[in-house]
């Protein structure tokens, strides 16, 4: 056989090999990839990134994945960090949360200035308090805040966040003066549901997901959900009924760099894509009880754009927005 002959038939070998070779897999995979979680450990976006983590690895699309925490400030402080990486092989695991707490804290680098990958889920907000606690339903503990205002204590997430923006529509809701609201701000989920084990505050309020645990342990008593059904396996009402009724679904996404290239945008999407699509995520999804909202590209900012007209005026309404 020629030597020439022998290269064709070696080229035809790899060709089929090639062929075989399942998308996203082996020499397909991204070498390496950063997802920052801009919260704490143990919060709704660090447990968002490291399911990301789990099933990107799970389905062999990344060679190595790293996951940091840059908490502080509703997600601000790493939205900032966002804003000076260069990196193309770099996402950022953000929400509503953060929407709003950039127009509560004010800062110079906002959502508009990333690039926006995709939605990924949404999930309902929870209201508990410790057990033990002496408010049996929502009605008890907004009564309580009503009779002894800043006597009372309301832990969660980042000032002017999801967790914020429920505890003041509540309030509204009931036609109570949002100056009594004491709100206890935390960074992460883990320190927030410290606090309230703890009983260094009276009742918080978090992702379903955050709480689901120590609900079902019978360690936290659920008072309440956000979302338009209820969780059957919380035992407690939805907030509709709440004065003129109270809605909210926090969703989460990913976003990257503002400075990356289109050809770069187009490679995470497919990503992001990919594991959306594997049955890793899936399952991360049914066993976090997150619900999917998948949502990539143009369509994800010109979500993102309605949500930031949205929030906007809803937070200088409450008084929250600088």
């Amino acid at each position: 056989m020629s030597r020439k002959l022998v290269a064709v038939v070696a080229a035809m070998g790899l060709l089929v090999a090639g062929c075989g070779q399942k998308s996203g897999s082996g020499a397909d995979a991204m070498t390496k990839l950063e997802i920052m979680a801009p919260a704490d450990p143990g919060g709704g976006w660090d447990q968002t990134a490291r399911a990301m983590q789990a099933a990107m690895s799970g389905a062999d699309l990344v060679r190595s994945i790293q996951v940091t925490n840059v908490g502080g400030a509703g997600g601000t402080v790493g939205l900032r960090k966002l804003a000076n990486e260069r990196s193309e092989q770099y996402l950022m695991v953000t929400g509503l949360v953060m929407v709003g707490a950039v127009e509560t804290n004010g800062v110079d680098t906002r959502m508009e200035d990333t690039t926006p990958i995709a939605r990924l889920t949404a999930e309902d907000e929870v209201v508990v308090v410790p057990a033990d606690s002496p408010h049996k339903t929502i009605d008890d503990l907004l009564n309580a805040v009503n009779e002894k205002g800043k006597g009372v204590s309301i832990t969660g997430g980042s000032a002017g966040g999801t967790d914020h923006v429920l505890a003041a529509m509540l309030l509204q809701a009931k036609e109570i003066d949002p100056l009594k609201l004491n709100y206890v701000p935390y960074s992460g989920g883990g320190e927030s549901l410290a606090a309230l084990l703890g009983k260094k505050v009276d009742a918080g309020i978090s992702g379903v997901g955050e709480y689901r645990e120590q609900i079902k342990a019978g360690k936290l008593r659920a008072l309440g959900t956000s979302g338009p059904k209820e969780h059957a396996d919380l035992g407690a009402p939805t907030l509709k009924g709440v004065g003129k009724g109270v809605e909210l679904i926090n969703w989460r996404g990913v976003v990257a760099p503002g400075s990356i290239t289109p050809a770069a945008k187009d490679r995470l999407i497919k990503l992001v894509t990919d594991m959306h699509d594997s049955p890793q995520w899936q399952e991360e999804l049914k066993k976090k009880g997150w619900t999917d909202t998948f949502l990539t590209g143009h369509e994800f900012s010109t979500f993102l754009t309605k949500e930031i007209g949205r929030i906007k005026p809803a937070l200088e309404e409450m008084g929250l927005a600088k």
